[in-house]
């Protein structure tokens, strides 16, 4: 595996690097409403418009076909320039089913899907965990039962971020009998302007309405919307949580050395109770250090991990590692930059612009949780990478 930037790719760098100096935006993105998911739209057709759209999607799709190295090297800049987070409501169809689609999708989907995605012009949210099957997601319950050519769908979703601005849904539902667990499942492409379908937003420690339980009321989804086979949806979620646990946390990845970075200067400008300088503190300069390097070891291996996917085409278990030494890191920080600001860090309020390192903190426990929590990558880890016997 050669992990040395070829010429190719120090153009690529620069040519990424100069297009962002010049084009991201002034404005702050809104926290909230339908105005922070018009920001994101806005912000997606202009990477489409401009060419920076799919970097690593094939080109046959829309993307700029390049590979998963200069793929980082995008993130990298995006990270450097402080330009609009992936993390925003184009994620789930940028990260989740776009991917999905390009694996096991028809290219009757693939042709009116795709390019909708890449554009900004259709929002995606992720209709996976209920109520009583969050982890366990084989345990989930909301079903589907065919009538004709289409499926009719009752049940609930919970904890589906951007439901509310969205317009089409990864849905994970039980076609097949009850009690069969990973067998009987099916991925469906869900339109969320069918009738029959209610969103309640769940206001969060945040301060915010992304997360929202949705009620299925006899929704009518046309059998051709179904990606992969029908009762075959395990393998098709697999993949999708393949692609969230080995690409989609790129971006985390990535930023964190820029989140360092801000913490070693905000830790250099803040003084402690004491008077001393928080940086001359030997314990938070310590943390920082040992953080500073955990992040490069990240990189290492996101470096690593994106060679492989290359080579196989699919993200391997090893994205739970990543996942989780992300996650893990993240917390870490956030509570370093906490302690550096002492009372101020609690001034929250709901503002992340005015607390960035608050929001950040309070973020750390979502992430932990989001993409399933840390408990399960343990479990893979264990289980799938090191060949561990399972618990019982």
């Amino acid at each position: 595996m050669d992990l040395h930037f070829s010429e190719a790719d120090h153009l690529f760098r620069a040519r990424a690097r100069a297009w962002l100096a010049a084009n991201v935006p002034n404005e702050v993105r809104p926290a909230h409403g339908p105005e922070s998911a018009q920001f994101d739209r806005d912000w997606q057709r202009k990477l489409f418009d401009h060419g920076w759209a799919g970097v690593a999607w094939p080109s046959e799709y829309g993307g700029l076909g390049l590979s998963g190295l200069q793929q980082v090297i995008w993130y990298e800049e995006l990270a450097r320039a402080r330009a609009p987070h992936h993390i925003n409501t184009m994620y789930i169809g940028l990260m989740h089913a776009g991917p999905t689609v390009i694996a096991r999708g028809t290219e009757e989907q693939k042709a009116f899907h795709l390019p909708r995605i890449l554009s900004g012009e259709a929002i995606w949210c992720q209709g996976f965990s209920e109520p009583n099957a969050g982890s366990d997601l084989a345990s989930l319950k909301a079903r589907g039962r065919i009538e004709g050519d289409h499926l009719v769908v009752n049940g609930s979703k919970m904890w589906t971020t951007d439901a509310q601005h969205a317009d089409y849904q990864e849905l994970l539902i039980r076609t097949g009998e009850d009690g069969l667990r990973h067998k009987g499942l099916t991925w469906v492409i869900c339109d969320m302007k069918s009738p029959g379908i209610q969103i309640k937003p769940i206001r969060t420690m945040l301060g915010d309405e992304h997360v929202n339980m949705v009620f299925y009321d006899d929704v009518r989804i046309p059998l051709s919307n179904v990606v992969g086979e029908l009762d075959q949806g395990w393998s098709t979620a697999m993949a999708t949580l393949s692609f969230e646990r080995g690409l989609g946390f790129i971006g985390d990845q990535l930023e964190l050395y820029e989140r360092v970075k801000r913490a070693i200067d905000l830790a250099g400008k803040t003084r402690l109770d004491d008077g001393r300088l928080a940086l001359e503190d030997d314990g938070i300069a310590q943390r920082l250090s040992s953080i500073k390097a955990d992040c490069m070891a990240i990189r290492a291996m996101t470096l690593a991990d994106i060679a492989e996917t290359d080579r196989t085409g699919m993200p391997g278990p090893k994205g739970s590692m990543m996942k989780l030494m992300v996650t893990t890191t993240h917390k870490a920080l956030s509570e370093v930059a906490g302690e550096i600001l002492g009372w101020s860090f609690l001034e929250f309020g709901g503002d992340r612009t005015a607390h960035p390192w608050t929001y950040d903190y309070l973020w750390s426990w979502v992430f932990s949780i989001s993409g399933g929590t840390s408990e399960i990558q343990r479990e893979i880890t264990a289980d799938r990478v090191l060949g561990l016997p399972k618990s019982r």
